[in-house]
């Protein structure tokens, strides 16, 4: 354990027990939600690279265009 998180869970002791419960469901859905963050970009790996070659076949074909930014 991190010393930050280790300060953070002590300061966490010392809340009422509702607040308590408050933030362990929040960190909970947090972790939770990281999770399928990682799990969706971990499947989604191939689609991306899939759509690299895609973009590189385009431009050695000379179908795409030079990007301006100031034209955006």
């Amino acid at each position: 354990m991190t010393k930050a998180l280790k300060k953070a869970f002590e300061a966490a002791l010392r809340l009422p027990d509702r607040a308590q419960d408050e933030l362990a469901a929040a960190i909970l859905e947090e972790l939770d939600a990281d999770g399928c963050w990682e799990a969706a970009f971990a499947r989604s790996q191939d689609v991306l690279a899939r759509l690299a070659d895609e973009a590189l076949e385009e431009h050695r074909a000379g179908r795409t265009e030079p990007l301006d930014p100031d034209a955006l």
